[in-house]
């Protein structure tokens, strides 16, 4: 059976939108979007979450710790779990924290390391004819309480799709803006809520329904 792996954070974990900074809860697979996605691409397919709360497209978090560094991430599961042969990454949100200084060209440079890692020769080796989905994630909205940590995301956001559609063209790779038919909950202004996660999910099985 082909196998897909989705990589990329707290939004691709399932993280229910958090009424506290201390909230973990996390949706069912049912619910999450790629079991949705994986339930509508049916039966013949296997799939690998591979989502991490706070993780970044290539920044060691000072506060969470540099295993959050995506590029780390992206070799450690695609060395995991060969061979893989449709690739989801969604990542970005979380560059979007104050800390990070953030702009949508250095969070599409980030992006572009991933896409680095994903297309190299090495990779190539390992999971042969590998084909890539990049989805950008929605906007953040500066709401909730984990507002003080992406206090001025919601002047970079808005530039991601059309910076990182155009990295997905040059590079060749399939693009999903996640933003066209989903919004974060207004609870955190991160987080998807359920009905989100049932939207991103049927539109990535579909965007990869034309990939294959």
């Amino acid at each position: 059976m082909p196998v897909i792996l989705t990589f990329g954070d707290s939004n691709t974990h399932g993280s229910v939108p958090m009424t506290t900074a201390e909230d973990r809860r996390r949706f069912g697979h049912d619910i999450r979007w790629p079991g949705v996605m994986a339930a509508a691409l049916g039966p013949g397919w296997t799939l690998i979450e591979e989502g991490l709360p706070g993780r970044t497209t290539c920044r060691d978090d000072p506060v969470m710790g540099a295993h959050m560094n995506g590029q780390t991430g992206l070799r450690i599961a695609l060395a995991s779990h060969a061979p893989v042969d449709v690739l989801t990454i969604m990542l970005g949100t979380n560059d979007l924290k104050t800390r990070f200084a953030p702009t949508a060209q250095r969070i599409t440079a980030g992006v572009a390391g991933l896409l680095d890692i994903a297309g190299s020769a090495e990779v190539a080796a390992r999971h042969p004819g590998l084909r890539l989905l990049l989805i950008c994630p929605p906007p953040v909205v500066e709401t909730g309480p984990i507002r003080d940590e992406f206090l001025g995301a919601e002047a970079v956001g808005p530039d991601l799709p059309r910076s990182l559609s155009a990295l997905a063209q040059a590079r060749g790779v399939a693009f999903l803006d996640a933003g066209a038919t989903i919004a974060v909950s207004p609870v955190d202004g991160v987080h998807f809520d359920q009905d989100a996660h049932a939207t991103l999910g049927r539109d990535v099985a579909a965007a990869i329904d034309r990939l294959v």
